[in-house]
């Protein structure tokens, strides 16, 4: 039987009080906190939090969230999502994606310059904060693009664009930025602002409009295949790129082990590298493409077991920062065509959180590190001060049961768009409640 959801906007809803959330588990990711306790917010704000806080009872006049023993953490973001718009809100919008995201406990996300048009411009950046300001359940940031029109031509107004306090980095996402000129000086111009250069790592004359991975199953459908060494090249002429300037860099949805390996080296290095990794490259390979078809084409693509488990090892070790879903939805027609021709990506916010926490049902991750992976590394990639339980902090916080089993149903999703790998997967672990600055805007039940 399907659960009852609640969502609540936040500009309908009236500003909180005190709130005390009581009988929780609550862990900080960052600092290791992991106890029995209680939290205690009043208007946006985490006014204190422990083990002792309300041992005597909760006073009149503060409202009460029993949290029935739960895990209480951090608000959780995702660093990676196309929300479509402005231009594509048949696919998507700020409304419907904010509300797909805080389904899946999501407090803050980073949407995607390949809006229609381009992220690229001021006023286009103030459009996008005005649409959030009324139709978002949750805090938006983004990326702004690194070149004009994601052209790959001539760099945009980098500091312009970050003086509208939405801009937390740069990227062509959906595009590479292929000029090694104007990728170095991306860097030194981003740079001068501490802010990332995000690239989503492809040889696109490499790759020369491939749809799946090269491999078995490219062969066995008879289908032009993507080779490790798209991803790989990329990376390495950037680390080099790196290396010169001194600017930060971000690899988006990493999924080979060859740049798994240059990453970890870099950082070894000392160089200012992350990177993130998605969910269905931690959880599918290649040979998932042959039963879902397109709704297992992604670009980057599904790889082999052989790179599913670097990006494990990657995750472990702390090469790979971050876990970000690259949240992509398309309309029906855009996916139920054949392989060559259907649209990349699938949708990703409401099912993060459940399957990275099948690494530690897998006990490949501890639960801390899959929390953190999910909060304070990632706002750290992004320098948003969120991810953590801190007095003082804004109060974005997520209630989940780890315990709760549930079959992932796309079409139950508050997105738009149903195009996902997983359905019928069975999953262990869900949100219960997700709180943006101090305000419930989704519950489970």
């Amino acid at each position: 039987m399907t659960q009852k959801q609640t969502w609540h906007l936040p500009k309908e809803t009236p500003a909180p009080g005190k709130v005390a959330y009581i009988n929780a588990r609550l862990i900080d990711p960052e600092s290791g906190l992991d106890t029995k306790g209680a939290l205690l917010t009043e208007g946006e704000s985490i006014k204190d939090f422990g083990a002792k806080l309300f041992n005597d009872g909760v006073p009149e006049g503060i409202a009460v969230v029993d949290c029935g023993g739960h895990v209480l953490c951090p608000g959780l973001l995702d660093i990676q999502v196309h929300f479509r718009e402005p231009g594509q809100e048949h696919k998507e919008t700020i409304e419907t994606g904010s509300k797909s995201a805080a389904a899946g406990g999501i407090t803050t996300v980073v949407c995607q310059p390949n809006t229609r048009p381009v992220l690229d411009n001021v006023p286009i950046l103030e459009y996008l904060k005005t649409r959030a300001r009324e139709s978002s359940y949750i805090n938006i940031r983004a990326y702004a693009s690194i070149s004009k029109n994601m052209e790959g031509k001539e760099l945009t107004e980098m500091g312009m664009l970050k003086d509208t306090g939405i801009v937390v980095g740069f990227t062509d996402d959906g595009l590479p930025l292929m000029s090694s000129l104007l990728m170095r000086r991306a860097l030194e111009y981003a740079g001068m602002f501490d802010m990332p250069i995000a690239q989503h790592a492809e040889d696109i004359v490499l790759s020369d409009k491939g749809c799946i991975n090269e491999g078995k199953i490219s062969a066995k459908l008879g289908v032009k295949g993507i080779c490790n060494a798209t991803e790989a090249i990329i990376v390495a002429r950037d680390l080099l790129l790196l290396e010169m300037t001194g600017g930060r860099y971000h690899v988006l949805h990493i999924s080979t082990r060859q740049a798994v390996e240059l990453v970890r080296q870099a950082k070894k290095k000392g160089l200012p590298v992350t990177a993130e990794a998605a969910p269905h490259h931690f959880i599918l390979t290649e040979d998932a493409v042959e039963d879902y078809r397109t709704f297992a084409k992604m670009n980057p693509p599904l790889r082999t077991e052989e790179d599913r488990l670097a990006i494990i090892e990657g995750l472990k070790d702390g090469t790979i920062d971050c876990i970000a879903t690259d949240h992509a939805p398309h309309d029906q027609e855009s996916k139920r065509r054949p392989l060559q021709e259907a649209s990349f990506g699938i949708v990703g916010v409401e099912t993060m959180l459940p399957l990275s926490l099948k690494l530690v049902q897998d006990t490949q991750l501890t639960l801390r590190d899959a929390l953190g992976k999910m909060t304070w590394r990632a706002a750290d990639i992004i320098k948003e001060p969120a991810g953590r339980l801190k007095k003082g902090a804004r109060a974005d916080l997520t209630l989940i049961d780890l315990d709760h089993k549930w079959i992932i149903d796309p079409e139950a999703f508050a997105s738009k768009s149903k195009n996902s790998p997983f359905e019928g997967f069975p999953a262990k672990g869900r949100a219960l409640r997700t709180v943006v600055g101090g305000k419930t805007v989704y519950q489970l039940g």
